[in-house]
C-alpha cells in the first residue's frame, strides 16, 4: 500500500496522515499504522504507548536524539504544538500547531529532534507509536512550552495544566549544546 502522509510544510520532515474510517451501524474502523509508510526510520524496536488527559491538560514539549513518534487521536479533541530544534533543518526553530480529533481518524509523524507536546481541549486519548523502547529517560529531553522563543501558538484561554516535570522545563536559550538535537 502507498503511504498516505502527506508534508506538513510548517516543519520539515513532519507528516500528517489521513486515515480512512469505514463506518456502519456497528461503529467504525481504521487501519491506524504500517511501518512501510515510513521507511525513513527503522521500526525493529515498536512500542505503542496510551495517554489519558483531561481537558486543559498541556503535555510538553519534549524532544528525542533517537526515537520518533507517531500520534493518533482515539478519544477526543488535542492541540498539537511543534517546534524545530534541528539546526540544520530548512524549518530551524519554526514552530506550529494543527488539531488532531478522534472523530477525523489521522497520524501524526514527528520526527528526532522536533519538540512536540498537546494541549487537551477535550477529555482525551492519544495513542502513540515509537521506534525505540523506552529506557532510562536519557533520550527524552523537554523545553517549556511557552518559550517565547520558540513562540508554539497555543492559543489557549486559561492557563494548562502541567505535570511537575514539564513545568521545569527549561527555556531554549538555557538548554546547553550537548542537550540539543544534533548538537551532540
Amino acid at each position: 500500500m502507498t503511504s498516505p502522509a502527506q508534508p506538513i510544510d510548517a516543519i520539515a520532515d513532519v507528516l500528517y496522515t489521513p486515515l480512512r474510517a469505514f463506518k456502519d451501524e456497528r461503529g467504525q474502523f481504521a487501519e491506524t499504522f504500517r511501518a512501510e509508510w515510513f521507511p525513513q526510520v527503522s521500526w525493529a524496536k515498536f512500542q505503542t504507548n496510551r495517554s489519558d488527559s483531561v481537558a486543559g491538560v498541556l503535555r510538553g514539549l519534549h524532544y528525542h536524539f533517537h526515537q520518533v513518534d507517531y500520534w493518533v487521536v482515539t478519544k477526543g479533541v488535542i492541540r498539537v504544538g511543534l517546534a524545530d530544534l534541528r539546526p540544520g533543518s530548512p524549518t530551524y526553530q519554526r514552530a506550529h500547531t494543527l488539531e488532531l480529533s478522534a472523530d477525523t481518524p489521522a497520524g501524526l509523524f514527528i520526527p528526532v529532534g522536533v519538540a512536540h507536546g498537546f494541549y487537551a481541549l477535550t477529555d482525551c486519548t492519544l495513542t502513540y507509536i515509537v521506534n525505540n523502547y523506552y529506557g532510562d529517560g536519557s533520550d527524552e529531553r523537554g523545553v517549556a512550552w511557552d518559550d517565547a522563543a520558540l513562540a508554539v501558538p497555543w492559543a489557549t484561554s486559561e492557563p494548562p495544566v502541567l505535570s511537575p516535570r514539564d513545568i521545569q522545563n527549561r527555556r531554549w536559550a538555557d538548554i546547553p549544546t550537548a542537550e540539543r538535537p544534533y548538537e551532540r
